[in-house]
């Protein structure tokens, strides 16, 4: 793979190449993606989308958006710092094409930003939930109406092939979706591939997929636009700072979401500092900790000498490995081959054991389970009574609260079937609830 094409400044719909020497400097391209995403509805609803906890009444636990700001965060740095590394490597990309090493910190950025765009009410259990209504519920019925790729997408729905949605379609007369550079989508594409065929192996990006039926085609300009490389029909190698991005999103949730568990009380603070002391130990100050009179105050040290710890060991490990990465044979996540590798194991392994499973997620995931699934059985029977020209008075009044056209007929079943698990993903946790209670009744 080429920086120069991986580097696209294209966008959906333009038909000729657009060149970085001849952008706006004010206005940077790589830079609107950015503006773009953090406009848009779906990225604001995610204020009431769960990180950790499901519909916590608690202002300091983590949303998906202000994970999601804080994975930027880290993600503009990590590009920032590898861009500088490619740019030497490679002088030919800001002396003739006039790139900068910010640009990599603005696409990875973008892509960070809108990297949990596409996940649906209650986390990765909301994910579980569409795709056991399609699996083992009612939705099964749709089994023999669909092609086997069709039914994949919904079995496995998934976040990601949903973010890829959520940025590109067209809707509501707008075409294109955001319309972010393909840089940009391909630095957000963390599984360039279909739901089939599966092919299980340990590559880092054969662990799900991204793209539904859908979304192919366009999914397929944007790939060869960027020149990513074919893996042997299992999809595609991945966009070189998809790695930076996901390195990202690794570092905020080991971090955050075990900083969260010991805010709720669910990990003890002598336990979590103890922790986090064992990952930071080679660059911890003690004349600066021991003047920290509160656990509050040493966790917060703590925690910004971890991130930044880990923001400079993915950064060395990716510029060792770029070769690698541009040929597609780099396959394991940055952190994976991290020297600190044990330790980050080990505080994930208390989130899990401490935070993921305690009763307060379990209880509130299995209620997600419930919402979702009734949501997903009426939504999907008043639009197969409206395929089937036979939608009753009840029908027409669920597909109208998400603004179906009547007198438009969907078609095909796996247009309507995505159009309503769409629009259930993009409800908030507290949307869903809502919508719940008045579907049962509840007024």
């Amino acid at each position: 793979m080429q920086w120069e094409q991986l580097l696209s400044l294209r966008k959906q719909g333009n038909k000729s190449k657009r060149l970085r020497i001849e952008e706006n400097e004010t206005r940077l391209g790589f830079e609107v993606d950015y503006d773009r995403v953090i406009f848009s509805s779906p990225f604001r609803s995610l204020q009431d989308k769960t990180q950790v906890i499901p519909l916590s009444k608690t202002s300091f636990v983590h949303t998906r958006l202000t994970h999601s700001l804080e994975v930027s965060v880290v993600g503009r740095s990590l590009g920032r710092i590898v861009g500088k590394e490619i740019l030497k490597k490679h002088p030919h990309l800001q002396n003739v094409h006039g790139y900068q090493f910010n640009d990599f910190g603005a696409i990875v950025a973008a892509a960070a930003l809108a990297h949990d765009i596409g996940n649906p009410p209650f986390g990765h259990s909301g994910e579980k939930a569409i795709g056991d209504y399609f699996l083992n519920g009612k939705g099964k019925r749709f089994k023999n109406q669909l092609t086997e790729k069709e039914y994949q997408d919904l079995v496995d729905f998934e976040g990601n092939a949903n973010g890829f949605k959520i940025l590109t379609e067209s809707k509501n007369g707008v075409e294109g979706g955001l319309r972010l550079t393909y840089a940009t989508l391909g630095a957000f594409m963390k599984y360039p591939k279909q739901s089939l065929p599966k092919k299980p192996t340990a590559h880092v990006a054969d662990k799900k997929f991204g793209v539904f039926q859908s979304e192919t085609d366009f999914f397929t300009e944007v790939v060869s636009e960027l020149g990513l490389l074919n893996r042997n029909n299992n999809g595609f190698a991945r966009h070189p700072l998809t790695f930076l991005v996901e390195a990202a999103d690794d570092i905020c949730y080991t971090i955050i979401d075990f900083e969260d568990g010991i805010n709720l009380g669910l990990i003890e603070e002598e336990i979590a500092l103890e922790y986090l002391i064992n990952l930071v130990r080679n660059n911890l100050k003690t004349e600066v900790y021991s003047r920290l009179n509160t656990p509050q105050d040493r966790l917060a040290y703590l925690r910004a000498i971890a991130i930044n710890t880990l923001i400079a060991e993915a950064a060395t490990i990716f510029i060792d490995n770029e070769e690698a990465i541009l040929k597609g044979t780099f396959s394991e996540a940055l952190l994976d081959k991290s020297q600190y590798k044990a330790q980050i194991a080990d505080i994930i392994k208390i989130s899990i054991e401490k935070v993921y499973q305690s009763t307060e997620v379990m209880e509130k995931e299995i209620a997600g389970y419930t919402i979702l699934s009734t949501l997903l059985d009426v939504f999907t029977t008043a639009y197969e009574n409206h395929y089937h020209g036979k939608a009753r008075h009840y029908d027409k009044l669920l597909l109208r609260m998400f603004g179906c056209d009547l007198s438009q007929k969907p078609q095909s079943v796996y247009e309507y079937i995505m159009e309503c698990c769409s629009f259930i993903s993009r409800l908030t946790d507290g949307n869903a609830l809502q919508i719940f209670q008045k579907v049962r009744g509840n007024l």
